[in-house]
């Protein structure tokens, strides 16, 4: 019986080893996916925004006190006690590498509770159909105090209604009623122009910051290019350690 139960317990081990091997494999190809997916949308971007920046010297300011990093009104997932470092993404909610850098981020979050501020910018990409859509439906919760809530619905839906060119208007309506939301009030806001100028305000300082694709993340003001959770990991310690 416990030659039974031996062979159990180093089964047991040996399954947690690889599945826990799995796991790291999972987030290195991840985030192998994202670094594909932004040097494509990157090449892209670059050609239709060339001409755009007025002045490519401040495109290239990005220090850790350049308030277009982080606005008064941006959106804070998490907040550290501290505020010295500060992990700032800019996404669209229908780019695919987002969704992949998705779960990562949501790791990073639990891990680095009350350490670390993760913030969250609007960069819709124009060719992707129900992307501003997309950021317009999450401003709109994000005024009743659902941001975080709206954010990881589109994440965790995006499969649904992302890569279409039919407006997805009517499912994040449905969203919103999900989540118990005023529905007059969400319609007022999703149509409000107000909204769109919101998401247009972040557009334009990703673009000032040389933002040429989606995820891109910026820590303490410092653009951020990780090949690997690890690399995350290591960023996000180093700065804490300072």
């Amino acid at each position: 019986m416990s030659q039974k139960n031996d062979r159990a317990a180093r089964r047991a081990k040996l399954e947690a080893i690889q599945a826990a091997e799995r796991r790291k494999k999972s987030r290195t190809l991840s985030l192998a996916v994202i670094g594909a997916f932004v040097a494509v949308v990157g090449v892209v971007l670059t050609i239709a925004w060339l001409g755009n920046d007025p002045d490519p010297a401040t495109a290239s300011d990005t220090g850790s006190t350049d308030s277009r990093l982080v606005r008064a009104d941006s959106h804070r997932l998490t907040q550290a006690r501290s505020g010295e470092v500060t992990l700032v993404e800019f996404l669209d909610f229908e780019c695919e590498a987002c969704r992949a850098a998705y779960p990562l981020v949501e790791e990073l979050r639990k891990e680095y509770q009350g350490r670390v501020t993760f913030v969250a910018r609007y960069f819709p990409i124009p060719s992707h159909f129900n992307a501003e859509r997309a950021a317009r439906a999450v401003e709109a919760a994000a005024q009743q105090g659902k941001f975080e809530q709206m954010y990881q619905r589109m994440f965790e839906t995006q499969s649904q209604w992302g890569e279409q060119q039919v407006p997805a208007d009517g499912t994040f309506r449905g969203f919103a009623k999900d989540l118990g939301l005023d529905i007059t009030r969400y319609d007022k806001t999703y149509e409000d122009p107000a909204t769109l100028k919101r998401i247009k305000k972040d557009v334009s300082d990703g673009e000032a910051l040389g933002v040429q694709g989606t995820p891109t993340f910026f820590l303490n003001g410092e653009k951020l290019q990780p090949n690997s959770y690890d690399d995350f990991k290591k960023a996000l310690d180093a700065a804490l350690a300072d």
